[in-house]
């Protein structure tokens, strides 16, 4: 995101209610709205968990301010804003008819059964160019060895223009195509997302979160709710409050989130965790820092540990981070309140999961 930019609006209160989800090839034609309040989209107890892919569709070419860092330098996890770069498709498949294409490693354990996948995706629409909204809807996903299959979002997508930007988030219900697929590297292309320079800058990925069963496992609660969100600074807090756990005293657990236009090195932006026994704990971790947790970096618990090709350490606006949630539960929880705040340029949130062990 440029310096300059303006800030997009005030973040409310984020409902609770449950969404039901189809497949991808039943589902009609998706509306679009500016904003998309935060609902639980899946929940289960069971024996399992979750994890997730990600990656970033696009990065920096070659920079456009005389104070940005060499963007190979930015690559490597230097701190950059987007606005500062011409921004370039990352594209690794060999297919001449796809303009952008990233990989990632899912790590479903060997043994388990997917019992729920969606694949999230977006990005900013106006950067150098002007990408069609009309396509926001559709992504082409390979399976591990597989080829490219069309995916079609099949809810609301959340699209917000304003004079700087046109962003968005689409999701799908994937979970035949994951249960078929398997761990492994995935790739997907012909993510809508727009090329160039622009003071507010690109900035585009995609993230599929996995919910799996494995009887070896522990009896976790698993959450997966998603929106589409502004954060803006000194504009209230946004909060998802996750009801109904039963997670015991000294339980383990770990939360993800995705978010969209944050910048590394602006600080401001936190996520701080209550428990309803009053532990209250501000997330972090060593890629992450306390105030400046959209700060683009795709990690979990402060490692780089899947692959991912390309594997840029500063995403240049994209977040897709897993942290360790067991600090909040050390005193047992029956409910999690997720509080938000805003970096001084604003940013997006699209996406939290949550795990937590579950009494037996």
């Amino acid at each position: 995101m440029g310096s300059s930019r303006r800030i997009l609006g005030t973040l409310g209160l984020l409902s609770c209610l449950t969404l039901s989800a189809s497949p991808a090839s039943s589902a009609p034609a998706p509306k679009e709205l500016p904003r998309v309040t935060f609902t639980e989209r899946y929940q289960a107890v069971q024996h399992g968990g979750l994890v997730r892919a990600s990656n970033s569709a696009i990065g920096c070419r070659k920079e456009q301010s005389p104070e940005a860092e060499p963007c190979a330098e930015v690559k490597r996890g230097a701190a950059g804003v987007n606005g500062d770069f011409e921004m370039f498709y990352s594209e690794v498949d060999v297919d001449p008819d796809t303009y952008n294409s990233t990989r990632a490693e899912l790590k479903v354990p060997q043994g388990a059964k997917v019992s729920y996948a969606r694949l999230y995706w977006g990005g900013n629409l106006r950067v150098g160019e002007q990408k069609p909204p009309q396509d926001n809807g559709r992504v082409l996903v390979a399976e591990p060895g597989g080829a490219y299959k069309e995916v079609l979002a099949d809810t609301v997508i959340g699209h917000r223009t304003d004079a700087g930007s046109d962003a968005y988030q689409a999701s799908a219900d994937v979970t035949p195509l994951v249960r078929k697929g398997g761990a492994g590297m995935w790739t997907v292309s012909q993510l809508n997302v727009a090329m160039g320079h622009s003071e507010v800058g690109a900035w585009g990925g995609w993230t599929l979160v996995v919910a799996y069963e494995h009887p070896k496992e522990p009896v976790r609660r698993i959450s997966l709710w998603d929106g589409f969100e502004v954060l803006a600074a000194r504009a209230g807090d946004g909060i998802v409050e996750v009801e109904g756990l039963d997670a015991p005293p000294g339980a383990a657990g770990k939360v993800g989130l995705v978010g969209y236009d944050g910048d590394r090195g602006v600080l401001g932006d936190s996520l701080t965790v209550t428990s309803d026994s009053g532990r209250r704990v501000v997330i972090g971790d060593a890629e992450n820092p306390f105030n400046d947790v959209m700060n683009s970096t795709v990690a979990e618990f402060g490692d780089h540990s899947f692959v991912r090709q390309p594997e840029h350490i500063n995403n240049l606006g994209y977040d897709a981070d897993v942290f360790d949630l067991s600090p909040a539960l050390s005193g047992g929880a029956r409910s999690l309140n997720f509080r938000f705040t805003g970096e001084s340029q604003g940013h997006f949130l699209g996406v939290l999961f949550v795990q937590t062990d579950a009494r037996r």
